[in-house]
């Protein structure tokens, strides 16, 4: 279903209730003062009146957030959508304000959720991508925020893609992320899922223990994102709109929790608010997923706010995620910190008068950072949207809300108008250390250094070239390349390599040296366990990119896998050097020392796994042997329990662990650990992964 024309309600004079009207007519008469002025004004006043009636209300406000990731705003019944059934968010919207314009920052997961979290679009945040983004430590978090307020704080997380490691987990006491995955399914990271009702059932669960008032809660929902697999009933009754079940699926977990809050009576005083990161395209202007084009189909979202004592009301502007942060401080009374960078949408919510029109920016630079294509920039301003690209587009979204007819020939002077927009908003929203002297790049500092390490240089008019300076070519001139990629990626995770190969051979024709075609070649080969053909692609992509971990790690696990031990360790080494943080890759290499009986440095090497990832169960049970062998039981017993305490169903950790036990004299409890090991299956260790 495609989205609907897009009335501007903005609020006319005549509009304004009554009382309001007088008040801002005796300012007008008595100071002489311009409209807008007088606007402003009233909207000061009013504000002061709404933090009176929320002040009275006395106790301190709950703040609940919902994510619901990848669902299209106009794939729901409160957005006009008939073909899906969403009582429970239909119902919540009707408490709520309910915002029919609002739109993400970036169409992918984590990048979303930092702008949202942080109030910050990605040039601030330094965020910009999936799986190699951290949040930095220095971010002024939502939750960093509510915590030193007083407020207990949990989240409660559906997908690996927002895993503490990417730096979402500032500021919360609890954070149930809980995913065991490495570097080796990385790519997989964003297929994924954790079931929404166990996601819900993790947070009633901390419901029910009591967190103290006043709390902050994130829920976050990840069904709908591809693959399209919903549970029983929605898959029959959705058989033919697999996503459209998804949804449905998801209302039902939303209304649990909606449930539950009503049925404590928590709901009456909490900041509710329900918001998608991006939708989904669903084949619009081509693309079937998200995170490569940056069209309406992905980043118009949902966006709830329900405020306790608020009226419910539809809000027509323009808004963006990140306006969600300096709402709900405002709303609480909590200085809203200088690096926010959205604006409080708390008069709108409340029935107060309009601001000027916003400027709402969107990027994506998927394209740039795994496809050397360039990035997308986006700037939406009084119903005009422009698309900076090496051929840029303009359109008229109220005339036109498909975005089906390009303006920009037709209407240049406009075009220019857009493209200085959009450059003065870049100035103003980077970080100031963030560009080339004069300031003139306008690309945060992590980002120029990814971008400098790749090979790609950078202009004073913030665009990117290949270390040539030659143009990088349109995502919408490599669109069936970036398609036939994703479709061999889910059959090479499904298992189909040879068909995943059959596709990537077809998009090689179009663009023979891509290195993201030929890393997933390797892997196939990888997978295939045809470790030649892998060896000679994987060294092949550190031809076209030398400063690249990924290979490095796969051909460390190869050659430990045929017995090459000084070649896995080097390859391990260079790994880690590359990706500090790939705690698989110092596993590898620990086990590596480990086979050259190399005990000191194996231990030191299992050790920094552990800093790196302290949930890694194998590498306390590596550690577990070492302190064995070097007869220090009492470390081994530790070292070991922890293991079968976050796997308990490793077989090895099991059998160690009753070793350890007999060596201490404990002979009831060996006992007990042994007879769990015999029940167990083996499993494969993590430096041999889908063995």
């Amino acid at each position: 279903m495609t989205q609907s024309a897009r009335p501007r309600s903005q609020m006319r004079y005549e509009e304004v209730p009554e009382e309001r009207k007088r008040g801002c007519d005796t300012v007008s008469k008595g100071l002489f003062v311009t409209g807008a002025l007088v606007w402003w004004l009233c909207a000061v006043l009013f504000l002061v009146a709404v933090t009176i009636k929320l002040q009275a209300a006395g106790k301190k406000t709950n703040v609940i957030i919902i994510t619901i990731d990848t669902v299209r705003a106009d794939h729901l019944g409160c957005y006009g959508y008939g073909l899906v059934q969403t009582p429970n968010i239909n119902a919540l919207a009707r408490s709520s304000a309910r915002f029919s314009h609002a739109f993400t920052s970036v169409p992918l997961t984590l990048p979303a959720h930092a702008s949202l979290f942080t109030g910050s679009f990605p040039m601030a945040t330094g965020v910009h991508d999936f799986a190699t983004n951290t949040l930095p430590s220095t971010a002024v978090t939502l939750a960093k925020v509510l915590g030193e307020n007083g407020y207990a704080t949990a989240a409660f997380l559906g997908s690996p893609v927002l895993d503490a490691r990417y730096g979402l987990n500032q500021g919360f006491e609890t954070y149930f992320d809980h995913f065991d995955f490495n570097p080796l399914d990385e790519a997989k990271a964003d297929v994924v899922k954790r079931p929404g009702d166990m996601v819900i059932d993790e947070a009633l669960g901390w419901l029910k223990r009591g967190p103290r008032q006043p709390f902050f809660l994130w829920v976050h929902l990840y069904d709908a994102h591809y693959p399209y697999k919903p549970p029983e009933p929605y898959a029959s009754r959705y058989k033919t709109r697999p996503y459209d079940g998804e949804i449905a699926f998801v209302d039902a977990q939303v209304g649990r929790l909606v449930s539950f809050l009503k049925e404590k009576e928590i709901f009456p005083n909490s900041l509710v608010i329900l918001a998608s990161d991006h939708g989904e395209s669903l084949g619009d202007h081509g693309e079937q997923k998200h995170g490569f084009f940056i069209y309406d189909s992905t980043l118009h979202v949902p966006l709830t706010v329900k405020v306790p004592g608020a009226t419910p009301r539809v809000v027509g502007e323009d808004v963006s995620l990140v306006d969600v942060m300096p709402t709900i401080l405002q709303t609480l009374h909590i200085p809203i910190p200088p690096s926010v960078q959205g604006s409080s949408l708390l008069s709108r919510i409340m029935g107060g008068p309009n601001p000027s029109s916003s400027n709402v920016y969107s990027e994506t630079f998927l394209p740039l950072l795994h496809f050397s294509w360039s990035q997308l920039r986006a700037l939406r301003w009084k119903g005009l949207k422009y698309i900076e690209a090496p051929r840029p587009e303009l359109y008229d979204t109220v005339a036109d809300p498909h975005e089906s007819k390009n303006l920009l020939a037709e209407r240049p002077a406009v075009g220019q108008l857009m493209r200085d927009r959009l450059a003065s908003v870049l100035r103003r929203y980077t970080s100031e250390s963030g560009g080339a002297v004069g300031g003139k790049e306008f690309t945060d500092p992590a980002l120029l250094d990814r971008l400098h390490a790749l090979g790609y240089v950078t202009t004073p008019a913030g665009t990117v070239a290949d270390a040539t300076g030659k143009q990088l070519p349109d995502p919408k001139d490599r669109l069936q390349v970036y398609e036939l990629f994703w479709e061999a990626m889910a059959d090479g995770q499904q298992g189909r390599y040879e068909e995943s190969l059959r596709k990537l051979r077809e998009a090689q024709k179009i663009e023979p040296d891509s290195l993201p075609l030929m890393l997933l070649a390797a892997l196939d080969h990888f997978q295939m366990r045809d470790f030649p053909r892998a060896i000679q692609l994987f060294n092949r992509t550190l031809e076209l990119k030398p400063k690249f971990a990924q290979p490095h790690y796969y051909l460390g696990v190869m050659y430990a896998q045929t017995s090459n031990n000084e070649a896995a360790m080097e390859h391990f080494k260079k790994a880690l050097e590359l990706e500090p943080t790939n705690f698989s890759a110092a596993f590898g290499l620990g086990s590596t020392y480990l086979r050259l009986k190399r005990v000191d440095e194996a231990e030191s090497a299992f050790e920094e796994a552990i800093k790196l990832h302290p949930e890694y169960a194998e590498a306390y049970a590596a550690l577990g042997e070492i302190y064995l062998y070097q007869k220090r039981v009492d470390d081994a017993v530790q070292a070991l329990e922890r293991a079968v305490a976050i796997a308990p169903q490793m077989k090895q950790a099991h059998y160690r662990l009753g070793q350890a036990y007999e060596a201490k004299g404990l002979h009831s409890q060996a006992l007990e650990e042994l007879d769990r090991a015999n029940l167990l299956s083996p499993m494969a260790p993590k430096d041999v992964p889908n063995q």
